[in-house]
C-alpha cells in the first residue's frame, strides 16, 4: 500500500504551500521503465470540518472533499501555513475544531509542518522539548509563544525523526524532497526534483535568509564553469581552470561566483563532492576508498573529514543508516 499523506487545509491557507506535498509526494514513483513505476504515496487533502469550502489568503476558496476523519488513516500528516490561526498564533492553543481533529491522529504518525504550520504542531504539544524551525520572520514570536520548543531560526528545515518542521514557502519543497529521499533514496528524490525543476537537495542546515543584495544584471555568468566542474568532480579542479572556462580573471570570477551562488568556488565544489559521495554511498556498493576517488576527495581520510563536517556522521555510518531506513520503508 502507498504511504498515505494527509494534508490539513486550514482557513487562510496559502495555496502554494498547500500544493507542495501534492506535487512532491503525489508525483513520486518507484523506479520503472518509461516512468511507469508505482505511486509511492497517496495524498489526500482534509479539513477540520466536514467536506466543503476552505478559505485561502487569495481571492478564492478551495473545495476540500475530506473531513478530519482522513487524519485517522494517515501515515504522515502535513500542516501548511495559514494566515488565520487565531488563538493558535495569539495564545498558543488549539481551537476546539483543531483539537478534535488532532485527537483522530494515530500514535506514531509522522508529523510535518510547512512554514508557520509549526504553530499548530507546537500548540498540539508535538514539539515540546524538540528542535524545530519556522519562517525566520516569525521565529522570535514563535519562541515566546512556545518556550518549551528549541527553536532554530536559521535553518531550512529540522528533521527530528517522526516530527519535521520547515521554514517558509520554498523550504517546504526542500523538506518534502528530503522525506522522499529518506523514505525511498536519492534516485527517486532526484527524479521528482528534476520533473519539478528544483534543486534536488538543499541541506536543512543552510541559512534561511542571507543578507546579500541581488547583483546587478550582467552578461557574464559562471554557469558554464559550474557545468564544466560538475562533469569532472573526480579530478583535481583549480580555481584558475574554472575562471578560464568563462574567460575571466580569478579575482573577477570569484566575485561573480559569490554573487550568483552565495558561496566561494571552493565551498561550492566541496558541497557538490559531498553530494556525489552521498549518492554513491546510497546507490552503489563501491568501497569508501572508491567513493572518495570517484567524488573527488582522493582519499578515504579526506572524504571522512568533509563528510563528517557536512553531515555530522562518517560515510560508513551514513551508508548503514540510510540502507537500514530504506529497507524498512
Amino acid at each position: 500500500m502507498p504511504h498515505r499523506v494527509a494534508v490539513l487545509a486550514l482557513d487562510g491557507l496559502l495555496p502554494f504551500e498547500l500544493g507542495i506535498p501534492h506535487r512532491i509526494f503525489g508525483r513520486s514513483l518507484s523506479p520503472g521503465p518509461g516512468n511507469r513505476g508505482e505511486k509511492l504515496y497517496e495524498v489526500v487533502t482534509c479539513s477540520v470540518r466536514p467536506p466543503g469550502p476552505v478559505r485561502t489568503d487569495s481571492d478564492y476558496a478551495i473545495l476540500v472533499e475530506h473531513g478530519p476523519e482522513a487524519l485517522a488513516t494517515a501515515d504522515t500528516v502535513v500542516v501548511p501555513a495559514s494566515y488565520e490561526l487565531g488563538p493558535v498564533f495569539e495564545e498558543g492553543r488549539l481551537t476546539e475544531e483543531l483539537a478534535a481533529a488532532f485527537a483522530r491522529i494515530r500514535p506514531g504518525t509522522r508529523m510535518v509542518s510547512i512554514c508557520t504550520g509549526s504553530y499548530v504542531l507546537a500548540a498540539a504539544g508535538c514539539l515540546d522539548g524538540r528542535p524545530a524551525t519556522t519562517h525566520w520572520s516569525a521565529a522570535d514570536h514563535f519562541q515566546r509563544t512556545f518556550p518549551q520548543v528549541r527553536v532554530d531560526p536559521d535553518v531550512l528545515f529540522v528533521d527530528d525523526g517522526d516530527v519535521l518542521t520547515s521554514a517558509g514557502v520554498a523550504a517546504g519543497i526542500d523538506l518534502c524532497l528530503h522525506l522522499v529521499r529518506r523514505d525511498h533514496g536519492s534516485a527517486v528524490a532526484n527524479e521528482i526534483a528534476r520533473r519539478t525543476v528544483v534543486p534536488p537537495y538543499r541541506d536543512g542546515g543552510q541559512a534561511q535568509f542571507i543578507h546579500r543584495p541581488v547583483p546587478e544584471p550582467q552578461f557574464a555568468t559562471t554557469t558554464a564553469a559550474r557545468a564544466w566542474a560538475l562533469g569532472r568532480l573526480d579530478r583535481p579542479i583549480l580555481l584558475r581552470d574554472m575562471a578560464q572556462q568563462e574567460s575571466m580573471s580569478v579575482r573577477t570570477f570569484t566575485r561573480r561566483f559569490r554573487e550568483e551562488v552565495g558561496a566561494s568556488p571552493g565551498q561550492w565544489l566541496t558541497r557538490q563532492r559531498v553530494e556525489r559521495a552521498r549518492h554513491l554511498l546510497e546507490s552503489s556498493d563501491l568501497s569508501v576508498d572508491q567513493v572518495a576517488r570517484t567524488s573527488g576527495f582522493g582519499t578515504a581520510t579526506s572524504l571522512r573529514q568533509h563528510f563528517q563536517a557536512a553531515l555530522g556522521v562518517p560515510p560508513t555510518v551514513y551508508r548503514r543508516t540510510f540502507r537500514t531506513s530504506a529497507e524498512s520503508a
